[in-house]
């Protein structure tokens, strides 16, 4: 289940705490650091466009994280991410994520396509990708990650 995620949460999970009486998974679901840079990157993009980010819940218990990296582009394009706690990967929580944004994608007129991008060494999210339709449609490098392939959705 995805829940949008507010600055509240936000707060709540840098802080280490489960937001909405929610249970965390083992472990947090990723450095106070990373949720801080994901709270600032969420309200950037919810100045121009919402939802920003989710809160992906399962049995009651907060596994992960889904953004939109930025409002849409000019071809109504919608970049996403995703992280999946570690103790939490490899359970289908992140496939039911991302069919979750597709199905919200398809519902919102102002997204054509969601895009998104993995690691060349990520092998479980390219899976994620691939089971959801998207499409791999090359690869860039990146400074800081290094090269990342590049996928797309068609949605609307």
């Amino acid at each position: 289940m995805l829940i949008v995620a507010t600055d509240k949460h936000f707060l709540d999970l840098v802080a280490g705490a489960a937001p909405n009486g929610f249970k965390m998974a083992p472990g947090g679901i990723e450095s106070p650091e990373i949720l801080q840079m994901l709270r600032e990157l969420a309200a950037s993009v919810s100045a121009h466009f919402a939802p920003a980010a989710w809160l992906i819940v399962e049995h009651n218990e907060v596994v992960g994280m889904c953004s939109v990296k930025a409002a849409p582009s000019a071809d109504a394009a919608v970049d996403i991410g995703y992280g999946i706690a570690e103790t939490r990967r490899g359970r289908g929580c992140a496939g039911r994520a991302v069919a979750n944004v597709i199905a919200w994608a398809r519902a919102d007129t102002r997204i054509n396509i969601l895009t998104a991008e993995t690691s060349i060494d990520n092998i479980p999210s390219q899976c994620v990708l691939k089971r959801n339709g998207f499409v791999h449609t090359g690869n860039r490098m990146d400074d800081e990650d290094g090269m990342l392939m590049c996928w797309h959705v068609y949605v609307g």
